[in-house]
């Protein structure tokens, strides 16, 4: 069981660590392909827009077929797709390279999550679960750094270590995971799409996944361009902005473990509450701090919010329906790649029309008020057996 709870982490920490790998790189490679910063957040986008694609169709579809195959098959082309960002000429060849890595990554994450109640008793199965998610929250803390460093040397660097290790990963796989093939029940052919229909009639289901969206939209658009701004306000280096990276992730490893803790004390609604609004006062304030210092430590609460409610908005979309939980999971993660690649593409053209980052910050906190009053109207925050009584019709 340790074996297997250690690939689970390596994967997704591989994984994690190449989903922002570019961020820290965006005003080098912006120099070095003669990109505007109005395109250069598509470098990030590219990713993200091949995982919300196909995660829409990698979960419902791999249920039918053996996990493990899809699982290796998916971690190979993530490795040889990653290696190949190393190689592009241009902006035009790395948003394809990026896209491929992301295709990749649709069809091996969900995998991860589908297979731990699979291969783990009941009793385990949370907290193999938060394992695997520490892992997430690993590769901000020392993943991108770690890239940022190898970067600094040069910046094919990173993607030919990532893509090496991802291949490493996917050895690990094929010798430790055993076979997972379908039942009878799992081959019968349903229509891809018609799993998504109990959800897109509930209209707590709709108004949770809108929220869910505008929540990763601000994120990720403010998290695209740390690396950039910090490099335009305070002249960092590459190696510098990584470290940068490194304290930020410490945030998020500090709310996905304390986390558990703080939703016991508050109750769900009002972690949810108090976690956003003083992360849209973080926003606001950001661009205006004198100091690289202040920077890290008032970005620092927004990662341990990050860390506290990512886990809690997961828990309450899989809640809403028991029986499609492998569904949710394929909607909720194509939902945070498209949040990731919109919110990407935006910050980079209001950094660009506004030359700086205080209109991302203003647009995130937009996004965090706007997630917070979709999930208060949805009823989510308040009522499990509402949810299930609605869905259950």
């Amino acid at each position: 069981m340790i074996k297997l709870t250690a690939l689970f982490f390596l994967i997704m920490f591989v994984i994690g660590t190449d989903t922002f790998l570019i961020s820290p790189l965006i005003p080098t490679l912006q120099n070095l392909f003669h990109i505007p910063t109005e395109y250069s957040g598509w470098m990030v986008g590219s990713y993200a827009l091949g995982y919300a694609i196909f995660a829409l169709i990698a979960g419902p579809l791999s249920d039918g077929w053996d996990r493990k195959k899809v699982m290796l098959s998916g971690m190979v082309c993530f490795s040889v797709s990653t290696m190949l960002c190393g190689f592009a000429t241009g902006f035009w060849s790395m948003f394809f390279f990026r896209f491929l890595a992301g295709v990749s990554a649709a069809f091996t994450a969900p995998q991860v999550w589908a297979s731990i109640p699979a291969l783990f008793p009941t009793s385990k199965i949370a907290k193999v679960s938060g394992i695997v998610m520490a892992g997430l929250a690993a590769s901000q803390a020392f993943g991108i750094p770690i890239g940022s460093l190898l970067a600094s040397t040069h910046w094919y660097y990173p993607f030919f270590t990532i893509g090496a290790c991802a291949l490493l990963v996917a050895v690990f796989i094929f010798y430790a995971l055993p076979e997972m093939k379908p039942n009878q029940g799992q081959k019968t052919r349903t229509p891809i799409f018609s799993r998504y229909i109990p959800l897109l009639n509930s209209r707590m289901a709709r108004k949770a996944f809108l929220a869910h969206f505008l929540f990763q939209c601000g994120f990720f658009a403010a998290f695209s361009f740390i690396g950039k701004w910090v490099t335009d306000r305070f002249h960092l280096s590459i190696d510098q902005a990584g470290y940068v990276m490194f304290f930020l992730g410490l945030g998020n490893i500090v709310g996905s473990f304390g986390g558990a803790y703080v939703i016991k004390t508050l109750n769900r609604f009002n972690t949810l509450v108090v976690g956003f609004l003083v992360s849209i006062a973080c926003f606001i304030v950001l661009p205006h701090l004198p100091s690289i210092a202040a920077f890290e430590s008032v970005y620092f609460f927004i990662f341990v919010n990050m860390g506290i409610t990512f886990p809690l908005i997961l828990g309450m979309l899989n809640s809403l329906n028991p029986t499609i939980r492998g569904t949710i999971s394929s909607l909720a993660n194509s939902i945070m790649y498209a949040a990731t690649t919109i919110g990407s593409w935006i910050a980079g053209l209001v950094y660009a029309t506004f030359n700086g980052f205080s209109a991302v910050g203003i647009f995130a906190a937009i996004c965090f008020a706007g997630s917070l009053l979709s999930f208060i109207l949805s009823g989510i925050l308040t009522s499990h057996s509402k949810t299930k009584k609605e869905l259950a019709s």
